[in-house]
């Protein structure tokens, strides 16, 4: 059998599950991505060559949850049965979400019912999780609360692990493998949707700048886990006079060197911060919205061993 496959998605993941789903017979009927925002989106450009009726919208409903008119209507002249949301970091309306005779797959890079949320692998990293994997579910109106089709963990993170390399190198390829064998045990009427745990469930928000700001009276691990799960957004940030500056590529030596927030030592590698219980070294910064090496930006402002930061808070 094939389906008819309604995709939304964006960028390489949602291209890559196109590709597959290309690959395994489907008929992929519209591709719904987001509008264009400066760089070409991959997964939409694909769409375009291929002739598959390709429709960009931000946003699908409106504030009371209904559909939104133009949206449902050119989702309806697809007839659809299937729908895959390859990493839509949009709510969908049950008229579409509901719609096809098989609803609606969505992928989601976590063991599902922990971390739910739109910043499930940033907290991850944050709360010091080992090991992770990849749910594949089928929405209902809650926040990745439907039940499981598809889930594979086993996936190991890194010391030194960002949400950047967490992602790219890890729950993308399990994700679109996932994506995939759901889709397969849906075609052949094996998918066996099972409920989710709702006393295993967890939920954390967004992780934006009031949790990016490092506190330097927290332990030097904390830190280290805060600013790999900020990078690549939104960095987490320490002040210099006031100015925000954002760390990246870090690492993190467990040898304290100074007062907490001191600027330790300059290399050609980056710079090292004092912590409590440790050192951050700190190989790029952001600052004045220009990301640069560490010790590129200490040179161009001036710092020099001893000089401290602050709070981010």
């Amino acid at each position: 059998m094939t389906l008819r496959i309604a995709l939304f998605g964006q960028a390489q993941f949602g291209l890559d599950c196109l590709s597959g789903l290309l690959e395994a017979g489907h008929e992929v009927v519209g591709v719904f991505a987001p509008p264009e925002a400066g760089r070409p989106d991959p997964l939409a450009e694909r769409a375009s060559e291929l002739g598959i009726p390709l429709v960009r919208r931000r946003y699908y409903r409106k504030k009371t949850g209904a559909a939104i008119p133009a949206a449902l209507e050119a989702y309806r002249e697809l007839d659809a049965q299937l729908n895959v949301l390859a990493s839509v970091q949009v709510f969908l309306p049950p008229e579409i979400v509901d719609a096809p005779v098989h609803k609606s797959l969505c992928f989601h890079p976590s063991l599902l019912p922990k971390y739910r949320g739109g910043a499930a692998m940033q907290w991850q990293i944050i709360e010091g999780v080992e090991e992770t994997g990849v749910s594949i579910f089928v929405p209902d109106q809650g926040a990745d609360t439907g039940p499981i089709v598809v889930q594979h963990g086993g996936i190991a993170l890194d010391p030194n692990e960002t949400t950047g390399t967490l992602f790219f190198k890890k729950l993308h390829p399990a994700g679109v493998a996932a994506t995939l064998e759901a889709v397969r045990r849906v075609d052949s009427g094996t998918a066996e949707p099972q409920k989710q745990d709702e006393g295993q469930a967890s939920e954390q928000p967004m992780v934006d700048d009031e949790v990016a700001a490092i506190d330097l009276k927290r332990p030097a691990i904390e830190i280290d886990r805060l600013v790999r799960a900020c990078d690549p957004q939104p960095g987490a940030f320490l002040r210099q006079k006031a100015e925000i500056v954002r760390l990246f590529d870090v690492s993190l030596i467990a040898e304290e060197a100074g007062s907490p927030g001191s600027l330790v030592s300059v290399s050609e590698s980056g710079m090292r911060i004092a912590l409590v219980g440790g050192t951050l070294c700190v190989g790029r910064v952001r600052a004045d919205g220009k990301k640069e090496a560490a010790q590129e930006w200490i040179a161009r402002v001036g710092l020099k061993p001893g000089d401290r930061f602050e709070s981010g808070a």
